[in-house]
């Protein structure tokens, strides 16, 4: 397996485990946003969307400005390539599982369908 940095990775994974964040990353993909900006559709306080965007911070998944009182944030994506990699790599065991079962199950399919055919035609005798 890729070698990863645990403490990153740990800070990525959490970063991504709330769902107020994942959402404020999403509308970050569409361009820099201010923290207000961030808060406004969650109803929350600029305190409380300023926690938020200093886990995200944290885990390196944004980067801000200041521009007089207002804080701007933007997406920082390639943090999120640690992470894509460790998936891909349980992706792929997964999927070799996923293939194994897939060829234990269909040959379970073959033996019952010769085991139907052998149970409607007659026994066959000596002649």
């Amino acid at each position: 397996m890729v070698e990863y940095l645990s403490s990153e990775l740990d800070a990525v994974f959490h970063a991504l485990s709330d769902p107020t964040r994942r959402a404020m990353l999403h509308r970050l993909s569409a361009g820099e946003r201010s923290v207000s900006q961030l808060a406004q559709p969650f109803d929350m306080s600029l305190a409380g969307a300023s926690k938020h965007v200093k886990v995200l911070e944290g885990a390196g998944l944004v980067s801000r400005r200041v521009e007089g009182r207002t804080h701007y944030c933007r997406l920082e994506a390639a943090r999120l390539a640690g992470a894509q990699a460790w998936f891909r790599y349980y992706e792929r065991f997964w999927t070799n599982r996923i293939d194994t079962l897939q060829a234990i199950l269909e040959a379970e399919d073959r033996e019952r369908a010769i085991r139907k055919d052998s149970q409607g035609k007659p026994p066959v005798t000596g002649t």
